[in-house]
């Protein structure tokens, strides 16, 4: 996708607006594929929570994809999006016994990380299979806000309570089909999480009944040129050889299951704002967009570096610009960040859009989410219109007091 094909989108549909070049998901999920070609049975279950459009999870799903849900309504969705139920993994955090019994009745895979839901499924249900997620209590990620492996995390079952587990399994006579780790985002020390693997290849011993062992995922993807990324080809050749010597010990050929989200969808995605106001201070130049936290929050959420060019106008000379929003907060994507020169009415890009953008999109402020537009082809193609002032006022109930 070129920056004229950039432009052509937002000239089409207006800003703000995200844009997802269908070529690169595809590029990348043969990456994926492709690094783990020497497992005999290797299954990618997309991570629905990073870009939920149906039009998404159905273009995954024709490349080959199941899906990881982790709430209801992204089970719906995905089975609204053509995915069979048994491609389907839930994995819920916190949630009540009465959405994994909706879950199960849809005929999806169950994923429990907790003891006292376990002991509830197990006592009620014992012949529905169910995976267990367990906390290796490795951080395989640089980053502590998006790390979920360590000692106090919310998730998962702790690696020293697998004594309470059994107890549960055998007192219930429930069975255990599947383990399942994720130890966090933005994996950089491969080693860490091959460490983490050989706890999860000794915790799935105790099981004499698996069919797979999920990994969870976590890969970490480039945010800007030169940027360090996970090596996936290595972590391909070193996990396959070990997961294959596991599955000769175990004494059958087990499903390896990853479910990838940001290393699907991140790099695909751009998204396109408007300049409004050019403001400068006694120390600082502002370029205002159309837009900010409401849209794209993950800046001010986790710190996150995204990209930003003028595709207006990307041989300008660079100068220094602080990129903020509209939005009555602080809401500052970059400061003093080296941009071709921005003129009022210029459209900028954002970098690594595709995840967690769109989904964490709110109406605050009152101002509506954007498009969405997939690119295929050389074609843009709508999947999700703008919303309008009708869907702000549409559940509200105005009472005559």
């Amino acid at each position: 996708m070129t920056n004229k094909d950039l432009l052509s989108v937002a000239q089409e549909y207006g800003s703000p607006v995200y844009v997802y070049n269908a070529h690169k998901i595809e590029a990348q999920y043969k990456r994926l594929t492709n690094a783990f070609k020497k497992v005999k049975q290797l299954e990618i279950k997309y991570a629905v929570k990073a870009l939920s459009n149906v039009s998404i999870l159905s273009f995954l799903h024709g490349l080959g994809a199941g899906m990881d849900t982790v709430s209801i309504q992204e089970v719906q969705l995905a089975i609204a999006a053509g995915v069979p139920a048994d491609q389907i993994i839930f994995t819920p955090n916190g949630v009540s016994l009465k959405e994994l019994e909706a879950a199960m009745n849809l005929g999806v895979q169950i994923n429990i990380d907790n003891l006292s839901i376990l002991e509830q499924f197990g006592t009620k249900y014992p012949k529905v299979p169910v995976c267990v997620r367990v906390n290796p209590h490795v951080m395989a990620g640089g980053n502590t806000n998006i790390s979920v492996g360590h000692i106090d995390s919310k998730f998962g079952i702790s690696i020293h309570q697998l004594p309470l587990l059994h107890r549960i399994v055998e007192n219930t006579g429930m069975l255990i089909n599947g383990i399942h780790m994720h130890t966090g985002s933005d994996i950089l020390d491969i080693e860490v999480f091959l460490y983490a693997s050989e706890i999860l290849f000794e915790a799935a011993l105790s099981f004499k009944q698996l069919e797979f062992i999920d990994f969870g995922s976590g890969f970490k993807v480039p945010y800007s040129q030169g940027d360090i990324e996970t090596n996936i080809e290595e972590m391909g050749d070193k996990l396959s050889k070990r997961f294959n010597k596991f599955c000769k010990t175990y004494g059958k050929d087990l499903t390896l299951t990853f479910e990838p989200g940001k290393f699907l969808v991140s790099e695909a995605g751009h998204f396109l704002v408007n300049v409004n106001v050019i403001k400068q201070t006694t120390s600082t130049v502002f370029a205002q967009v159309d837009s900010g936290f409401n849209h794209f929050i993950r800046p001010m959420l986790y710190g996150s570096q995204h990209q930003i060019t003028n595709i207006s106008s990307p041989k300008g000379s660079e100068r220094f610009y602080s990129v903020v929003g509209y939005i009555c907060e602080t809401d500052t994507f970059a400061t003093n960040r080296r941009i071709a020169e921005i003129t009022e009415g210029d459209i900028i890009s954002f970098s690594n859009a595709g995840a967690y953008c769109y989904s964490m999109a709110s109406n605050y402020n009152s101002r509506y989410r954007p498009a969405e537009v997939l690119w295929h082809n050389d074609k843009m193609h709508l999947i999700r219109k703008r919303e309008s002032f009708e869907d702000i006022l549409q559940n509200q109930i105005v009472v005559n007091l």
